[in-house]
């Protein structure tokens, strides 16, 4: 993994300099944490640069591997200085190989970051609310790795974000991830289910995702001061022929009782 790499090679040039300049413990520290920093720095300007061909108005052909990678990066870097330890339940229910379409309850911020991290090798990008997409730098990467803007409050182009995901599925660019609630829950209660994302699964033919997340909520409090546990269960994998049989409201109905269901049973 790049954290690692990096870490390595800022090592690397730390034991040099001291191998040849003999051991002084702040300036062989400052230059260890110099050296990742510019690491980091170096390859977010190798993918701005990527971004600088990437066209926010269409649809991507494929995916673009540097965007891809500083994806999992960030997701990374958030949930390690976050202190994050995520405990994942049901993995060997996922459909592999394969793409789907996962649903979650949403809860902060950082539940992204936690699945992107979690279930990087199912290659996820998520449905997200224009504004993230709208971040210098990190919102053209994502979008270079299928990640998709969703505008709620405009039919026409919510529409044409659910035939965009559909499209990628279909051509196997990526599987998707969406939060049907639309928005983050202040208070930890699922909110109502918006059964139209559910179509996504419909016309794309793929696997529905049932998962659930909880302790999230409690990262930007500890952050720094002490680790946070995070519970990802993977719930119930509908097939593609089940999705298609059930109406996007029964699906929205059963998605909802199903992640309301197993949040009561997680710990406080």
């Amino acid at each position: 993994m790049l954290i690692l790499a990096f870490l390595l090679l800022a090592f690397g040039a730390a034991f040099i300099y001291v191998r040849f300049c003999g051991f002084v413990i702040w300036k062989a520290a400052l230059l260890f944490a110099g050296c990742f920093f510019a690491l980091n720095l170096f390859y977010f300007v190798v993918v701005w640069v990527a971004t600088w061909f990437i066209n926010p108005s269409k649809p991507i052909a494929r995916q673009n591997l540097l965007c891809r990678v500083g994806c999992l990066y960030v997701a990374y870097l958030l949930t390690g200085y976050g202190w994050v330890r995520t405990h994942v339940r049901g993995l060997e229910k996922l459909p592999e190989p394969g793409r789907f379409l996962l649903v979650c309850n949403h809860r902060s911020m950082f539940d992204p970051a936690v699945i992107v991290r979690k279930l990087g090798k199912f290659n996820i990008s998520f449905v997200s609310k224009p504004s993230n997409m709208k971040i210098p730098i990190f919102g053209a990467m994502g979008y270079g790795a299928g990640y998709l803007p969703i505008d709620r409050e405009n039919d026409r182009k919510a529409l044409g974000t659910i035939l965009t995901a559909v499209d990628y599925l279909k051509r196997g660019v990526c599987s998707i991830g969406i939060y049907p609630e639309g928005t983050r829950s202040k208070d930890g209660k699922l909110l109502p289910f918006h059964a139209g994302s559910f179509k996504i699964a419909q016309k794309a033919n793929v696997p529905l995702v049932i998962t659930s997340v909880s302790g999230t909520e409690k990262i930007r409090k500890n952050i720094f001061r002490r680790p946070t546990d995070v519970y990802l269960d993977i719930l119930e994998v509908i097939p593609a022929e089940k999705v298609k049989a059930m109406s996007t409201t029964e699906l929205a109905a059963y998605s909802s009782r199903l992640i309301g269901e197993n949040l009561d049973k997680l710990p406080a």
